[in-house]
């Protein structure tokens, strides 16, 4: 099968790997682009797990004010001084921070939410399904589906990337973990709106 040359360079481009993966990757999905790149997502989660338990004790910080009423600083964390340099990183972390800037995330990951906060939307969520009447073999089912949307809209990493709605922030940072080859953490961020505590 013949693959052009220039779906070649953009799969190379998009998912970090060299020219020959990307032709080998094209030919095993007959030349379909998106179907190659979602195999080559998949793989690259894969080594994303292997690595998410080496220790990440470099990185960068970085900050973006939107329309001087929105200012965000978030801290990334890599392994090496060496890729926290590069900018295809630096460009991760300006991604992280634009997502926060638009999205106003509360927490990063799913861990960091409180348990009695969990409880609380959980309890609320029921409460709200029993007056409804629906059928009490359906409510627990309908309770974990509206504390997961909740969440999926506070929790960073289970937002919808903001640059491609077909994947969530976790989904973005393990593509970047297998580009990178490194393991990479989002330690920490602070939004701050004009007018608004929290």
């Amino acid at each position: 099968m013949n693959v052009s040359i220039e779906d070649i360079k953009k799969l190379k481009e998009l998912s970090g790997i060299g020219l020959t993966d990307a032709k080998v990757a094209l030919v095993e999905a007959n030349g379909d682009f998106d179907k190659a790149l979602e195999v080559l997502r998949k793989k690259g989660v894969t080594k994303a797990d292997k690595k998410s338990d080496r220790e990440a004790r470099e990185g960068l910080v970085d900050g973006y004010i939107h329309g001087g009423r929105i200012g965000v600083i978030v801290e990334v964390n890599c392994e090496t001084d060496f890729v926290a340099r590069t900018d295809n990183f630096k460009s991760f972390v300006h991604e992280i921070a634009l997502q926060v800037a638009s999205m106003s995330p509360i927490y990063i990951s799913e861990a960091d939410i409180p348990a009695a906060e969990m409880e609380r939307v959980r309890n609320e969520s029921k409460e709200r399904i029993l007056a409804e009447g629906k059928p009490a073999a359906m409510v627990d089912k309908i309770v974990d589906g509206q504390v997961k949307k909740y969440f999926s809209e506070k929790v960073l990493l289970n937002q919808e990337f903001i640059k491609n709605d077909k994947q969530t922030v976790g989904d973005f940072l393990k593509e970047n973990i297998a580009k990178m080859g490194e393991n990479l953490i989002i330690r920490q961020f602070k939004r701050i709106e004009l007018g608004v505590n929290e």
